[in-house]
């Protein structure tokens, strides 16, 4: 069983982990494997929760296992429009707990927290179209796809799709 807190600097050599690994990376545009130590505790301090709350832009909480604090990923609401009820999901596991349901468990109480707590009406994501394994959690969870556009980055020297997708308040409550 899994928790959400706020990311604390004890997080940072796990979460610099993920960074490193390339097939992790392969899924983000954003490439992080030169990302030090000092980047992530920067980043930590950056999301701590009252200045996240104040700006409202961004939250991002630490995926924890319940009986040991051990930190298993980040999922995150990013560019919270309050004033259009709107957030972006991410979110990102440590490969030693893929395939065990933590991703799962950590989408749908960020989505709790999006749609009952902060009262958005819509949250959205994009994501390759090639990450497949991404695209099973999402639609699981009840994500919709919302269009796709094709071939707009260059990968590894491969064209890829940007394909987006969102849930509406209403159905993730009929989800529940």
């Amino acid at each position: 069983m899994i928790v959400l807190r706020e990311l604390k600097a004890k997080d940072a050599p796990l979460m610099l982990e993920w960074m490193h690994d390339a097939e992790i990376q392969r899924s983000f545009k954003r490439r992080m494997a030169d990302y030090t130590i000092d980047d992530v505790l920067a980043f930590i301090k950056k999301a701590a929760f009252p200045d996240a709350v104040s700006t409202g832009t961004d939250l991002h909480f630490a995926i924890v296992d319940q009986a040991d604090d051990q930190y298993l990923g980040t999922v995150s609401l990013k560019n919270i429009d309050l004033e259009n009820s709107n957030a972006e999901f991410a979110i990102v596991t440590r490969k030693t707990v893929h395939g065990k349901g933590i991703g799962h468990e950590a989408t749908i109480s960020v989505l709790k927290k999006a749609f009952n707590e902060l009262g958005l009406q819509r949250v959205y994501l994009n994501v390759f179209s090639n990450n497949e394994r991404a695209i099973r959690l999402y639609e699981r969870c009840g994500f919709r796809p919302e269009g796709e556009f094709r071939n707009h980055f260059i990968i590894d020297g491969r064209y890829v799709g940007w394909k987006w997708y969102g849930m509406l308040k209403d159905e993730f409550d009929e989800n529940r």
